[in-house]
């Protein structure tokens, strides 16, 4: 069987699915890397909302696509910017995910670490009207629910910080006061402003060297409370160097969509952990590579999680924060959702083109459990193009 798929240039043309889906299997946690895979929500598609409303979630099968990941081995990073945190999920709406993900990890045994931030602060007409009292104190708020839900904390960088922070030692002080009253040590998120430009400049400064600095003398001052950090700069060499200048006993959790295979494999001074979006859709595959490594086989390794660099470039070109809207088409594609619904709407976010490639890779990939079902459902959404087969 064959399906038209159309290109870039708008013109159709002729791909042969794969047959037959990658073999894998499901097991325990890793040995070599710790790894967590950021999970997106699942909206209800029969909820009668706007874009601009609160998030209707299917609570049932968000949480079953969470046991999906963990039965795989790998983590949940929870109500992170993949589950739409400030595109589409407000803050009651990931406190609830936070909750439900945090009991539903300790029934299954699953790793979970879950998302801290400061988006219950509105942003309003004249931006963000707030202090650095009013930022810690959202800070505060939201790391008390994560720790009473017993789950590890990850203190993601924050838009109202961005906007009223006046230098690094605004910076210092916010992220100082939050790390000495962490009742367990955290993960600190650095998040670029190619997934969200409200970030640009974060740690007091556009340069990003000056930034670096600025964030290893946080985790300088506090390494008792800072398991690691999590990078999504999109720069391997960056990565590198800020890795091999953490204090002994604080992790690097790689959140590059782009060089991920390399950065975890690491070198001969050292690796990256794993906490990425791209792991959402990859999970099986990407359990599989880890486990390889479990074994000392790097080669292995990469020659599983290699091939699939050219769909994760693809799912998160610019603009990049957009890229949930592939990895929910490639969970509905591959069984895990009954439908290509997003909250807010976003699934309108990616052009029809764009999808067809991500399905055309996803596919080379032996990604769907199911390869008829995924065709099915990418021709009917073809057809709702106005694309027939």
């Amino acid at each position: 069987m064959t399906i038209e798929l159309p290109g870039a240039d708008g013109r159709l043309r002729t791909y042969t699915p794969r047959p037959d889906p990658l073999h894998v299997t499901t097991g325990a946690p890793f040995g070599a890397r710790t790894v967590f895979s950021a999970a997106h929500v699942v909206a209800d598609p029969y909820a009668d909302t706007t874009p601009d409303s609160p998030a209707a979630v299917d609570w049932d099968v968000t949480l079953a696509f969470r046991r999906h990941l963990w039965s795989h081995g790998l983590g949940v990073a929870e109500a992170m910017d993949t589950a739409q945190r400030g595109m589409g999920l407000d803050w009651a709406g990931a406190a609830e995910l936070i909750r439900r993900s945090s009991a539903e990890a300790k029934s299954v045994g699953g790793l979970i670490a879950c998302g801290v931030g400061t988006d219950q602060l509105p942003v309003t007409e004249i931006g963000y009207p707030y202090g650095l009292d009013e930022v810690r104190a959202a800070y505060e708020e939201q790391l008390a629910l994560v720790e009473e839900s017993g789950s590890q904390a990850i203190l993601m960088a924050s838009r109202a910080l961005a906007a009223v922070a006046k230098g690094p030692d605004d910076y210092l002080e916010v992220y100082g006061h939050l790390l000495r009253q962490a009742a367990e040590p955290v993960v600190l998120h650095w998040l670029g402003p190619m997934f969200d430009p409200a970030l640009e400049g974060y740690w007091g400064s556009t340069d990003l060297d000056a930034a670096t600095s600025t964030f290893l003398e946080v985790i300088a001052a506090h390494t008792d409370k800072v398991d690691g950090i999590k990078v999504s700069l999109l720069d391997a060499r960056r990565e590198i160097d800020l890795r091999r200048k953490l204090p002994d006993g604080v992790r690097c959790y790689t959140g590059d969509d782009f060089n991920y295979p390399e950065l975890i494999a690491g070198d001969d001074q050292g690796f990256s952990h794993a906490l990425l979006g791209i792991f959402d859709p990859l999970g099986p595959l990407a359990a599989e590579a880890v486990r390889a490594l479990d074994t000392g086989d790097v080669p292995g390794f990469r020659a599983l999680l290699d091939p699939t660099v050219e769909l994760s470039r693809h799912l998160f070109q610019a603009p990049t924060r957009f890229y949930k809207t592939g990895v929910v088409f490639l969970a509905w594609l591959a069984g895990h959702q009954s439908h290509f619904t997003m909250v807010g709407g976003l699934q309108s976010a990616r052009s029809l083109p764009h999808l067809a490639r991500a399905y055309e890779l996803a596919d080379g990939l032996g990604l769907f459990p199911d390869p008829e079902l995924a065709e099915t459902r990418m021709k009917n959404l073809l057809s709702l193009y106005g694309v027939t087969q």
